[in-house]
């Protein structure tokens, strides 16, 4: 992708995956942003500007005018092509999008990056009509993600696609079930899981619990203090705090705002040597996929915070970690990702998790919104590059089975 013709009316849309390249590599994109806002002003109806400007608003920081330029986007136009950057057999998946941020659909472009496959992105709202037609495509993937905002969504489309004509990935009334305490009750009594209860409750409950007025046993029923709390909706550890007294679930709740909130016990998964170990994991038709490998002394491990790039040791363990993962990890819990693949009924689907001390599968999160990428520097990263193929090459195998082609077409 190109960006030489960025200031163009109606110039291809850029898209999501080579601008958040961009934005990982440490550029700035304030000049580019600011050429597709001139460009918006200029020619109020260039929806491909406005679309792009929202993204470089997102990966800027600035959420909020984010999803008002998006907003204005898809009101221009609900439709929006990708073509393949690559020759080949090629194949045309259409994309069900809802409004948000760049955690509130599958991150799809990253999937297919610099492949065959053309993606026709069509965004619908929940308040709105739905599109009597829709482009021309192989096979459909519904990439709304679960949330509270997108639930009213999501059930519309569960009927909207009820009968669809073309094959369908990832069907919403399986998305629906994405939420944390949704997980943990679909992967309730799974031999070689472990999930703690997550429970949804308000700020009045909790406040009792702080008072010592009610016992967080008895919400959760399956342990009580130390416990994880996080406002319901909040992503990336965002005010997801460990609480070990109700005291200091008090002072949490003096400082963080929300009227709803989930709460869990937390679980130490520390290995024998002290630190925690984190497995970002692509599910692909039940069979597992490494995306990352994290380690950190801390037990709120995100991947850019875990120092993987300062330490060389780590970076070897993740290699190692990649390098044995189909004959360590994936059959280590081949049972237990057979029977999560089973019940959660999703064939394209991101798991984070870790390893207890005995051995069982701790499950963190699942849903179909992380974000699974090849963008880290292949300098620093060279074993990464292999690990990341055989995840995109295993979803455009999926997307070929699903379109009845078979694997060569």
């Amino acid at each position: 992708m190109t960006f030489d013709a960025i200031g163009q009316h109606n110039a291809p849309l850029i898209g999501v995956a080579p601008l958040m390249r961009r934005a990982f590599a440490g550029e700035d994109l304030t000049g580019l942003g600011q050429t597709l806002l001139q460009r918006a002003q200029t020619w109020p109806n260039d929806a491909h500007a406005y679309m792009d400007f929202s993204t470089v608003l997102q990966l800027t920081g600035n959420r909020a005018d984010a999803l008002a330029v998006q907003a204005e986007a898809i009101t221009l136009r609900q439709h929006y092509t990708l073509p393949a950057r690559q020759p080949g057999p090629g194949l045309t998946l259409l994309v069900l999008m809802g409004p948000g941020d760049l955690m509130s659909n599958t991150p799809v472009e990253f999937l297919v990056e610099d492949s065959d496959v053309t993606l026709e992105l069509l965004y619908l709202r929940a308040d709105e009509d739905f599109p009597e037609q829709v482009p021309e495509h192989d096979v459909m993937l519904v990439a709304v993600a679960e949330s509270e905002a997108n639930q009213p969504l999501l059930a519309r489309l569960t009927e909207y696609v009820s009968d669809w004509p073309r094959p369908v990935i990832n069907r919403p009334e399986h998305i629906r079930v994405l939420s944390r305490d949704g997980v943990c009750a679909a992967l309730r009594g799974l031999a070689g899981v472990e999930m703690p209860v997550s429970v949804r409750t308000d700020r009045g409950v909790l406040n009792r619990i702080a008072a010592g007025l009610q016992t967080v046993e008895a919400l959760l029923g399956d342990g009580g203090f130390p416990i994880i709390v996080r406002p319901l909706g909040s992503h990336a550890g965002t005010n997801l705090e460990k609480v070990d007294t109700p005291e200091a679930l008090g002072i949490y709740l003096q400082t963080v705002e929300g009227l709803q909130f989930y709460i869990s016990r937390f679980v130490d998964y520390r290995s024998a040597d002290g630190l925690f170990r984190k497995y970002r994991v692509a599910l692909i038709e039940g069979v597992p996929y490494i995306c990352h490998f994290a380690i950190s002394q801390r037990w709120m491990i995100h991947y850019l915070n875990a120092g993987m790039t300062e330490s060389a040791d780590k970076r070897a363990e993740e290699a190692a970690c990649m390098a044995g993962f189909d004959q360590g990890f994936a059959l280590r819990h081949q049972a237990a990702l057979r029977a999560i693949d089973q019940r959660m009924q999703l064939p394209y689907l991101g798991i984070d998790c870790a390893e207890m001390p005995n051995g069982d599968l701790l499950i963190f999160e699942a849903d179909n919104a992380m974000i699974v990428h090849g963008m880290d520097p292949v300098d620093m990263f060279p074993y990464k590059q292999p690990a990341m193929r055989k995840v995109f090459d295993a979803f455009r195998a999926l997307l070929e089975r699903a379109a009845g082609r078979g694997i060569n077409g």
